[in-house]
């Protein structure tokens, strides 16, 4: 079958506003007619647009000062594909498991541009990264900056690390107000443990500390917030090196990049982000003590959450109490997210009498749920469309990050679904789809039987 490509969206019309880089354009998911793409895949199916990939990394770079490192947070959508593609174009990688250090290094990521985060890292992993020669390991506790150091020894590697601060009362408060997350407490040091972890790090031989990591808040979309958590963890850093009497090479600022999931949602304004760090970056630059420090981001989401969206059926439509309830063939089994944080993601009618743009007279509130025997199953509720029939396909978007890797795929034995990769209008499968009789040949079901 022949897929069809499709040009990247045009540039904004002067008076109107921005086309927002996405995988849905013109009626089209990834520039390929979504019957075509259902009809060769199947449903429901994850779609990703490795050009809105791309084009989202080339947003953010070109806006960034030169003292700048991008690192891939793996977490929001380790797919292979994805991953080969931000390797491609040189992206390092942001890995908090074995697992993950597995992927990128199976992707193609060189190992001197990749860091290990997360809280709770077991010896093996610490192990692996040391093995792999990673750019920086952060260490989230005394104890673990204890184990890592003699990890190295037995390895007879000196480690580079980074100190994870815990974020202040204050950010914690800022943290809620931006996301609603109150997990912050979980991560990183307080000021006397960084101290103890700083100057151990200074005396030991094994490891070699390079700076501060701080994680400020998921999903921002204010550039002035992002910016300002950026310079905190500047100053942060730098009181760190100079009171353990290390030099100053590299401050990581995390990830929080985020996207507008809902339509009356404003985009981040990368344009204003750039000019506040290009700003830190010439303070930086009149300072002898940070004039040669690299600064690094951690984006996920920012950068593939748009490329994705989830390609789903309509298997019935009804009238319960006078509203119209539309059963889809996919379900929160596979795209998480909207009952997970109580967020409604877009969704759009792809074909039939109700596609594109949902305008006319025939619009009625609907609820589009998916298959499961959970109340929960609900993508959007009362929102208003043209109604779909029996047939119709519909696509969830924005679910490039936090969707397929985010699911809870062996919830009532549906089918894992495909995930299509999309570059240049050709489409591939990068994942197949898994039946749940492949999770049922690995159970046992009585001692040394099947």
């Amino acid at each position: 079958m022949s897929l069809v490509r499709e040009p990247g969206p045009p540039p904004a019309r002067r008076g109107r506003p921005p086309v927002r880089n996405e995988v849905y354009r013109n009626g089209r998911l990834a520039g390929i007619a979504p019957a075509e793409l259902a009809e060769r895949f199947g449903t429901p199916a994850y779609v990703y647009d490795l050009d809105v990939v791309g084009r989202q990394v080339e947003a953010l770079r070109s806006v960034l000062p030169a003292r700048f490192d991008l690192a891939y947070a793996v977490k929001a959508n380790p797919n292979l594909a994805v991953l080969r593609h931000l390797a491609a174009i040189g992206l390092g990688a942001d890995v908090a498991s074995g697992g993950e250090l597995r992927h990128v290094i199976r992707a193609g990521f060189d190992p001197a541009h990749v860091v290990m985060t997360g809280p709770g890292k077991r010896d093996e992993e610490l192990h692996a990264a040391v093995e792999a020669g990673l750019r920086v390991v952060t260490v989230e506790s005394v104890g673990e900056l204890r184990r890592l150091a003699r990890i190295a020894e037995s390895l007879g590697r000196r480690q580079p690390i980074l100190l994870r601060a815990a974020v202040t009362e204050a950010a914690r408060l800022e943290r809620i107000r931006l996301v609603g997350d109150d997990g912050a407490g979980k991560f990183g040091m307080d000021t006397a443990d960084l101290r103890i972890a700083a100057a151990e790090a200074v005396a030991s031989p094994w490891l070699e500390p390079m700076g501060v990591h701080a994680f400020g808040a998921s999903n921002v979309t204010d550039a002035m917030a992002l910016a300002t958590h950026v310079e905190a963890v500047v100053a942060t850093a730098r009181g760190l090196a100079a009171e353990a009497g290390f030099a100053l090479r590299l401050v990581d600022a995390g990830g929080g990049l985020g996207i507008p999931y809902e339509a009356h949602e404003a985009e981040l304004d990368v344009t204003a982000l750039g000019q506040r760090l290009a700003a830190l970056s010439g303070r930086m630059d009149d300072d002898a003590t940070t004039r040669e420090t690299r600064l690094l981001l951690e984006p996920g989401r920012f950068l593939v959450g748009a490329s994705g969206a989830y390609l789903t059926r309509v298997l019935e439509r009804k009238l319960v109490g006078g509203h119209h309830i539309v059963i889809v063939d996919g379900g929160i089994h596979h795209v998480l997210r909207p009952a997970l944080v109580g967020q409604e993601h877009r969704v759009r009618v792809l074909t039939g009498a109700g596609a594109g743009s949902n305008a006319g007279p025939n619009r009625f509130p609907v609820t589009i749920a998916g298959p499961l025997c959970s109340g929960l199953d609900v993508f959007v509720q009362s929102a208003v469309m043209a109604v779909p029939d029996p047939g119709d396909l519909v696509a969830v978007l924005d679910v490039g990050a936090y969707g397929a890797t985010e699911s809870m795929p062996l919830f009532l034995s549906h089918p894992m679904p495909p995930e299509i990769a999309v570059r240049g209008g050709e489409a591939w499968v990068a994942r197949p789809r898994i039946d749940p009789d492949v999770w049922l040949g690995w159970q046992v079901g009585e001692p040394g039987g099947a």
